[in-house]
C-alpha cells in the first residue's frame, strides 16, 4: 500500500510522529511538516526521526513538500478548511487520519467510542474488562496512537476515537461502534455543528455493531440509517439493549435478558457513569467476555483521571476533580450526579461562549453555593443569578477557590469548570493536578 509512495504527515505530534514511524516501515518515503516552531522537548524526537531518514521541516509548510505528497496523513488539530488542505485538496492528494491508516495496515477489528463526552471512561473501561479473555488495548485519545500497536500480538484495539480523528478517516471501518451522547461542541472547528455530528455519525453506517444513546434523539434517530445491528443503552428499547431495572443493570440481546451487575456494586458514580458502564457491557458481550468477567472488572475499575475523581476526605467534606469537565455540558453530567447533599461547585476558566441555561438549571438543582474563577466568571455569574441561583462567590486564584469551599464545610467540593483551562492553566490535566495536589495538602 505504501511502498515507495511519499508520504507526507501533518504535524508533529504523539500521533504524527506514530504515523511517521509505521509508513516508513511499509516502505514509504516519509515527510513531516510542523506549521509551529518544533517545542524545545521534541527536538531529541526529531533528530531520531532523521537518523532513520525522515525529512522535517517546521514554522509552514513549504511547496517542496506539498508538492511532493502521494499522500497525507494528519494531525488531528489541523482543521479542514485549512490553508495547507485547502493546497493538498488542489493537487488531487488524498488526506487521511492516522487512525484510518493504521486500520488500513491492520487486520485486528476495532470497537471505537465516540460523542461528545464520556469517551474516555467508557474506552478505559470496555479495555478493561476486554483484557480479561482477549488481548487488546486501549488507544487513540486515551494513550498511544494505534499506529504505535501494529506490531503488537492483539485480537482487538479499542479507540477512543474525536471527531477529529473521524473527519479524516474516509474508508474506516470498526467492527463495533459506540456513539455515548451528541451535544454541541467544536463547532468552530467544523464549521457548523450538522459538521460536528456528521463526522462521528458517518461510521456507523455500515458498522457491524452500533451502540447508541437511547436518552438522545439524535442518535435514535441515527438508528434508522444504521445498515449493522443496533444497540441501545440506558433504555428499555426493543430486543437488543441495555439498561436498568430495580437497580440491576440488564443486558438483551435478541430478547433475552441477563442481569449483570446492581447500581449498588458499581464503583462509579452518577447517570453518566451508568450510561459508560452499559456501553461496555454491550461491548464486552459482543466481544465474547463473560458475564461473571464483566461483571469483576466492573467492580475493580478505576475513574480515569479528572473525570469525577475521588480524590479525599476532610472532616466530613469529600473532594471531587472533574477537571475534564471542559464544557457546560460535560459538567451538567458530574452536577447532576450529586442529590440530597450540601455541594460546592467550582467553575470557571476560558469561557467557550455556549450556552448556559441548562448548566443553570442543574446548579439550580443540585448545587448550594457556586465559587466562579477565571475569565468566565462574570458572565457565568450573569446566567446564574438571571435564571434564578444568587449563591455565588469569586474567587481571584484557583487555590482561593479551593480554600472558601473548604471552609463552608459542604457535603462535597465538585472541581467541574465547564471552561477550558488556558486562562490559568496549560491543560485540563495541569488542572486537575494542581486540585489534587492542593486538596491532598490539606488533608497531611
Amino acid at each position: 500500500m505504501l511502498n515507495n509512495k511519499n508520504v507526507l504527515v501533518l504535524g508533529l505530534s504523539k500521533s504524527g510522529i506514530a504515523a511517521a514511524k509505521v509508513a516508513q516501515k511499509h516502505g514509504a518515503k516519509v515527510f513531516i511538516s510542523e506549521g509551529r516552531a518544533v517545542k524545545p522537548e521534541f527536538k531529541p524526537i526529531v533528530k531520531s526521526l532523521e537518523a532513520l531518514g525522515i525529512k522535517i521541516e517546521s514554522e509552514g509548510h513549504s511547496e517542496e513538500f506539498i508538492s511532493c505528497a502521494d499522500l497525507a496523513v494528519t494531525s488531528p488539530g489541523i482543521p479542514p478548511h485549512s490553508e495547507v488542505f485547502t493546497r493538498l485538496k488542489a493537487r488531487g492528494v488524498e488526506i487521511i487520519s492516522e487512525v484510518e491508516l493504521a486500520w488500513r495496515l491492520t487486520k485486528v477489528p476495532f470497537a471505537v467510542i465516540t460523542g461528545t463526552n464520556g469517551k474516555t471512561t467508557t474506552t478505559a473501561l470496555t479495555a478493561h474488562i476486554v483484557k480479561s479473555q482477549y488481548k487488546a488495548e486501549a488507544c487513540g485519545n486515551i494513550g498511544l496512537p494505534p499506529c504505535d500497536l501494529l506490531e503488537e500480538d492483539l485480537d482487538w484495539l479499542i479507540l477512543e476515537a474525536s471527531s477529529y480523528q473521524l473527519e479524516t478517516s474516509s474508508t474506516f471501518q470498526p467492527k463495533i461502534a459506540v456513539f455515548t451522547n451528541f451535544t454541541p461542541d467544536h463547532i468552530d472547528w467544523h464549521q457548523g455543528l450538522e459538521n460536528y455530528f456528521n463526522a462521528k455519525a458517518k461510521i456507523f453506517k455500515d458498522v457491524n455493531f452500533a451502540i447508541l444513546n437511547a436518552c438522545d434523539p439524535k442518535l435514535v434517530e441515527l438508528a434508522q440509517s444504521c445498515h449493522g445491528k443496533v444497540f441501545f443503552f440506558d433504555g428499555d428499547k426493543g430486543d437488543n439493549c441495555a439498561f436498568i431495572r430495580d437497580g440491576v443493570m440488564i443486558y438483551r440481546e435478541d430478547g433475552r435478558e441477563e442481569s449483570i451487575i446492581s447500581i449498588a456494586e458499581c464503583p462509579l458514580i452518577g447517570q453518566h457513569n451508568y450510561q459508560n458502564i452499559m456501553c461496555a457491557i454491550i461491548v464486552a458481550k459482543l466481544i465474547g467476555v463473560t458475564t461473571e468477567n464483566i461483571r469483576a472488572k466492573i467492580m475493580d475499575f478505576k475513574a480515569p483521571e479528572h473525570r469525577l475523581e475521588k480524590c479525599g476526605e476532610l472532616c466530613g467534606t469529600t473532594f471531587y476533580n472533574d477537571s475534564k469537565a471542559t464544557n457546560p455540558e460535560a459538567a451538567i453530567v458530574a452536577i447532576d450526579s450529586f442529590n440530597d447533599c450540601d455541594v460546592a461547585l467550582i467553575a470557571g476558566g476560558r469561557d467557550k461562549n455556549t450556552d448556559l441555561k441548562e448548566f443553570c438549571n442543574s446548579i439550580n438543582n443540585h448545587i448550594k453555593t457556586v465559587i466562579l474563577i477565571g475569565e468566565a466568571a462574570q458572565r457565568f455569574e450573569t446566567n446564574l443569578r438571571e435564571n434564578g441561583f444568587n449563591n455565588i462567590i469569586n474567587e481571584e486564584t484557583f487555590e482561593g477557590a479551593i480554600d472558601r469551599a473548604i471552609s463552608l464545610k459542604p457535603d462535597v467540593v465538585l472541581l467541574s469548570p465547564a471552561c477550558a483551562s488556558f486562562d490559568m492553566f496549560s491543560s485540563y490535566e495541569e488542572r486537575g493536578k494542581v486540585f489534587k495536589d492542593y486538596v491532598r495538602s490539606k488533608l497531611q
